[in-house]
């Protein structure tokens, strides 16, 4: 059997540490990050897929109703301009 040498395994230990606190420092680095750009992108008020649809709807509704007005509208004139 061998030895084990306390100081590889000390060094060994202070690797294995060394690893794990960089991980989770590249963690945490990711996370800041992401959050970040979140906040950014929060602060420039962009909107939804669904939100961007649903007011596309709306304003093409808006759009052929103010046409139908209109047409009637142009009726209504033209026939009190006749008379």
């Amino acid at each position: 059997m061998q030895s084990e040498n306390p100081f590889v395994a000390d060094f060994a230990k202070m690797l294995n540490s060394a690893a794990g606190t960089l991980a989770g420092m590249g963690r945490e680095a990711r996370d800041g990050a992401r959050e970040r750009v979140k906040e950014f992108m929060g602060d420039m008020d962009f909107v939804s897929r669904e939100e961007f649809d649903a007011v596309k709807e709306l304003a093409a509704t808006a759009r052929a109703e103010t046409e139908s007005l209109k047409a009637r509208l142009d009726a209504l004139e033209a026939k009190l301009g006749a008379n």
